[in-house]
Formats: C-alpha cells, structure tokens, sequence
C-alpha cells in the first residue's frame, strides 16, 4: 500500500476500498521495519489495535468518521484507558489508566486507530526525547535528536508509521520536533483544544495539538482535537495579508544559525513573490527570561508534587526544586504576562501574522541528556530552541512549517507563524492557510528517505 495522507486513508476506509485491519496491519509492519532506527515508541499496541479497527470494521456505516481507521499515535503524557502512563519516568506508575483522556476519546470517536504511545523525556520538561525507556532519534538523521518533548511522535510521523500524531506544546514541545523533523506542527491558542495535561498544564501554558507530514492532515486532526469541523479543509489567503518577518534574537544568549536564517530569509522572499506585504522587523520579546522560567519550573514542580523523588532524573529533581523557590518567592505573579501581551498586542495591529524561525540551531545529538547536568540540558534548550515559548506564556496559536535542508546537520529547516488569538480560532485558521500556500509554492517530502515504505 502507498503511503497514503490521513484524509486518503481515511476516504478509502469510508469508501470501503480499503479496512480499518489493512491499514493498521500495514502501519504495525512499518513500524516494526523502522523503529529500531528510531526508538519512537514507548508502547506498542498491536493486538488491541488490531482488535479496535476490526470492531470498527464491523460497524458497516462509517460515513460520518472523518478519522475512519487512520492508525495515530498518542504521546505517553495523556492517559489511554487500559495502559499505563509512564511520562518518561521510573517514578511513575506502571498501572493501566482507567479512562481515556478527553482528547483520546475525541480520536476514537473520529475513527482513529492508536497504534501505540510515544517516548518523551522525563516529565516533558527538556528539549531531547530519551529517558530510562530508551533515546529517539530523527529519521532524517539518526545522530540527531527529534526535538522534546513531542519528540516520539515526531519521530513516529516522519519515519512514516503513521500520517499524524497526537503532540503536546508547553515551551515548544510540537513546534520544535516539527522544526527538526521537517513536519507540520501547531500548538493551538487557549480554549480551543482541551487541556488536562499532568497537574495543571503548566499553568495552563501547554496545549494539544497536531504532528503531520501534510497541513490538510495537520488541520483534519486539530478539526477533531478541537471539535470544530470548519477547521478541516483550510483554504490559501484570498487576499494579501500584512507579514512581519523577524529574525532577531530573543535573548543575548542566543546566536541564530545561518542557514535557519536562510530559510526564514527563502520564506519571506516567497511570500513578497506571492503578493503578501512583507516586513522584516523586530518583535519587542520580553528581555527578562524570569517569568517564562519560572513557569516552566513551577510546571515541573506541579507535576512531580506526588512523586518519589529519589526515582527522578538529577536534572528534574533540580528542575522542580527550582519550581518550588519561584513559586514561594512570588515569580509567579501576571503583571509581567500582561505587560508583555499589551506588547505582543500592540506589534500585531500593523500586522496579521509573524514569521520567526522555529529553532536558533538544529536540534543537538541524539544521547542520553537525562544523565547529563541540569545546567547542560538547560543550556543546550535555551542555545536551540528559544522561538517558540513567548506564545507558550501569552497563550496565542504558532505554528512550525518546514521550510527547506540544513546544508551542514542535514536535517530539515522550519519557520514559525504566529497569529493573535481570535474568537471561533480564527488566528488557527489563518496559520493554516497561510501554511498551506507555503507548501504549494515551497513543497517538501513527506517522510525521510528510506522510511514509509
């Protein structure tokens, strides 16, 4: 069978050219062909989801799926009823989830097909995928990590196992494995997809959202992740719309690499060529990195609260200690929020959408980083992806679309578009329109080579 997109697999399914069986059994012999070179996978759910796409076989009428048996994976941070939730750690329990997360019976319901869960890192909390469970590498280049902490999905869709997968996004965790793994991936803005992740989702900064080789499948499962069907078939812009293009540095600490620069440099030269007002500015980021650190802290601090802590990562263990001081220490306030959304604000009334590269450098080599100093994995988060958490922070829909060929890491190149929030997820809507154009004018390959067959 041909590599089919999500919409294809699933109008075949609906057609009945093709069963919920086939197509699961063929996902399930990729993925024994190629996760050996990946480690995407913390579970693999073979015989259930066998057993699911045959009952759902069985059901006859599946005209009104609009997942109808597309085998997708779940990242292993969400609770699948029947297996255990590990989130990358040896202090979490390995008992079955009595139920299934919101969102995962929101897939089931469309017709999906969960073929297995995906490897994060301890918590969620860095920007690599390995943990006791194993590492995950990109299928574009092995020595290299997928990106964190959706990075097992990430992994599992640019290999080709499976169309799309479920990701989660609280400091970048869809955006920058999508950045390292050429894919489309969105973190949809406030109250547009349910939360529900570990203690509080960070303080409400993490969001669900899709991983997909193609926008259309991207924009199909946010349509199910979110209940809102009018997001399925997005559209190019019919208009030229006001694009502000920013290159500069959110932090001093941070040097951007030539050729993530090249590619936002191709992108903007594309738009202006496709009749879209273009501007190369500055976005006025927040120059003080501790309210975004201190959340992020706090978040990992919330989530290890019931934990033993003699079973953490030293890197974790350090993470959420800190989470606790900022927590006491009062860091946690909103003044500085609301001051940097009156910003953030105020920048977009001369602009519809922003353009700013995914990542600073591309994602650094596939090791076990959870052995490594907090000091180290904090560095080497900061010095690569430091695009992405703003919009964490100020809750506002970004998106990574890829973007062409790192000449020297061989590895995909990204670019990251941002829109304010609007009622109805409007500013999803735009970012996926103005995503697709870029895939008609800039098209890339669906999965790395040597992979999906």
């Amino acid at each position: 069978m041909n590599l089919l997109t999500a919409a294809e697999l699933a109008a075949a399914v609906r057609s009945g050219k093709l069963t919920a069986v086939e197509a699961t059994k063929a996902a399930l012999k990729r993925l024994e062909q190629s996760d050996a070179q990946v480690g995407a996978f913390q579970l693999v759910r073979g015989e259930r989801a066998l057993a699911e796409a045959a009952a759902l076989d069985a059901k006859g009428d599946l005209a009104s799926l609009p997942l109808a048996g597309v085998p997708i994976v779940v990242k292993d941070n969400i609770p699948v009823a029947g297996e255990p939730m590990r989130v990358g750690s040896a202090a979490t329990s390995d008992e079955p989830q009595a139920t299934d997360h919101e969102l995962v019976a929101r897939l089931r319901a469309a017709g999906a097909i969960i073929i297995g869960l995906t490897r994060v890192p301890e918590l969620c909390v860095f920007g690599t995928t390995d943990s006791i469970f194993g590492v995950s590498r990109n299928p574009w280049n092995t020595e290299r990590t997928p990106g964190g902490s959706s990075g097992g999905s990430a992994a599992a869709v640019a290999a080709g196992i499976v169309p799309f997968a479920h990701g989660n996004d609280g400091m970048g965790s869809v955006r920058g494995p999508a950045g390292n793994c050429g894919l489309v991936g969105l973190k949809p803005g406030g109250g547009v997809v349910p939360q529900n992740i570990g203690f509080d989702s960070w303080g409400g900064m993490s969001e669900n959202g899709p991983l997909a080789t193609t926008v259309s499948d991207a924009a199909l499962l946010l349509s199910v992740m979110s209940n809102r069907p009018e997001l399925a078939n997005p559209v190019e812009p019919t208009q030229p719309l006001r694009i502000a293009i920013a290159a500069g540095e959110p932090s001093v600490l941070v040097k951007l690499d030539p050729e993530w620069r090249r590619a936002l440099e191709q992108t903007a030269d594309a738009l202006r060529a496709a009749g879209h007002i273009v501007i190369e500015t500055k976005f006025p980021y927040d120059p003080n990195p501790i309210p975004l650190l201190a959340r992020w802290f706090a978040g990992t601090a919330a989530d290890a609260r019931e934990l033993d802590k003699s079973l953490l990562n030293p890197r974790t263990r350090v993470h959420a200690r800190l989470g606790r001081i900022a927590s006491a220490v009062g860091f946690l306030n909103s003044t500085p929020v609301d001051r940097m959304r009156t910003k953030a604000t105020r920048f977009f009334n001369d602009y519809d959408l922003l353009i700013t590269p995914t990542l600073a450098q591309s994602g650094p080599k596939a090791d076990l980083w959870h052995k490594r100093s907090w000091f180290a994995n904090l560095a080497s988060n900061i010095a690569y992806a430091p695009y992405q958490s703003t919009w964490n922070m100020l809750d506002w829909p970004a998106a990574s679309v890829p973007a062409g060929w790192h000449r020297v890491d061989a590895v995909p190149l990204g670019v990251q578009i941002i829109a304010p929030p609007h009622p109805n997820a409007e500013g999803e809507a735009l970012i996926l329109s103005l995503a697709l154009q870029l895939e008609r004018i800039q098209p890339w390959p669906r999965v790395a080579p040597g992979f999906g067959g």
